[in-house]
């Protein structure tokens, strides 16, 4: 299926179905062990290959929800001086905003918050990507509007690393010829190599 920008595939019944269940247990993990987790994953995106020689820039998102928080990689990427951008969807397209920690950030749609409108556009490099559920090839299910899909389809040679808990893997993704593959998932368990 051809993806043009702002249209996105039919809702997959089955997707949604193992999104439902990955978020819930995602929802059910207790908050306290979740921040601890959020320092491990931290610890390990920052240990991963894909920073020697990264002059970035680096797309995260804001955490919402449940989801594992970025900010502590954001905060440490920002140290080491590497330019810094957050998603927000503008005319049914994702495009990335320059953004650093403590500066403002405004709603951005969905329950987003996003770097504000005047900040110029980047085009990142390495994206830190939410999960709703993984597998260890690297496909991801995301809240279904296909947005990081066509993104990476859009950016070109990027590295993105799902960031995600344990709890999320499922057996297989039902994935589809526009999905894309993630190139690292990183758990508080483990690191996958995957693309």
């Amino acid at each position: 299926m051809t993806m043009t920008p702002g249209t996105h595939a039919p809702p997959s019944p089955r997707k949604a179905a193992l999104r439902a269940d990955a978020l819930a247990r995602r929802d059910a993990l207790d908050l306290d062990n979740r921040l601890e987790w959020d320092v491990e994953i931290a610890a390990q995106v920052l240990s991963l290959p894909v920073w020697t020689g990264s002059a970035g820039p680096v797309s995260a998102y804001w955490p919402m929800r449940s989801e594992a928080d970025p900010r502590p990689i954001l905060e440490a990427l920002h140290e080491r001086g590497l330019p810094l951008c957050l998603p927000a969807i503008v005319d049914r397209r994702m495009i990335f905003r320059r953004w650093a920690p403590y500066e403002p950030i405004v709603p951005g749609g969905f329950g987003t918050l996003v770097p504000a409108p005047d900040q110029p556009e980047l085009r990142p490099a390495i994206l830190l990507v939410p999960l709703a559920a993984f597998d260890r090839r690297g496909y991801r299910i995301g809240y279904g509007k296909g947005y990081y899909d066509r993104a990476l389809s859009e950016l070109g040679p990027t590295v993105s690393i799902g960031i995600g808990y344990g709890a999320q893997e499922i057996d297989a993704v039902p994935d589809e010829p526009h999905d894309r593959r993630l190139d690292w998932i990183v758990t508080e368990r483990e690191t996958l190599r995957c693309g």
